[in-house]
């Protein structure tokens, strides 16, 4: 009967897709953020010295092209891409300038401000210490990281900073090296 009842839920599984080869949806299941900055050098500067990106590659986008595909009103791009980590799974950041533009500034003094995407999230080895490098090029945390709850990342600190247009970032790891 035990024999009988694992055959049938085996057949199920398959059935249902579960346990059969599907074809997989995504080439990839990292995915790249791109955003739009007011002053490119600043952004990188930020997100390469004082987080700890390193710079990748960089390109334009034509007017022509960024109007064929609906990312702009006929105006060209330049983007430098920055990535977090090795590997074709590593985290990719686009950092992108609009020639001609004056981006409007939306609200960032908290997450709830505005919808859409509000942070990104970053795990670093010590918090001290990415603070320390942020404050080498003038960035100063929201606040001094605070030690999570147990139930939530065990041993680990929060902290936020903001990037040069104000986007929050969140630096989550452990504050080992000397408080400030």
């Amino acid at each position: 009967m035990l024999r009988r009842l694992f055959v049938i839920s085996f057949f199920a599984l398959l059935s249902s897709g579960i346990l059969a080869d599907e074809p997989a949806a995504f080439t990839r299941t990292t995915i790249d953020i791109g955003t739009v900055v007011s002053d490119l050098d600043a952004s990188v500067r930020f997100y390469t010295e004082g987080i700890g990106f390193h710079e990748l590659s960089s390109f334009q986008v034509t007017a022509e092209l960024a109007a064929s595909v609906g990312l702009t009103d006929s105006k060209p791009l330049d983007v430098r891409v920055l990535v977090l980590g090795e590997g074709p799974t590593a985290t990719k950041l686009k950092l992108m300038q609009v020639a001609d533009s004056s981006p409007r500034e939306g609200d960032n003094e908290f997450i709830h401000s505005h919808t859409g995407f509000r942070y990104l999230t970053i795990m670093v080895t010590d918090t001290i210490d990415a603070l320390a490098k942020l404050a080498a090029i003038g960035v100063k945390p929201l606040a001094y990281p605070v030690t999570l709850p147990k139930n939530l990342a065990p041993g680990m600190s929060l902290t936020c900073v903001k990037d040069p247009d104000g986007n929050l970032v969140e630096l989550i790891g452990p504050a080992i090296g000397p408080a400030p």
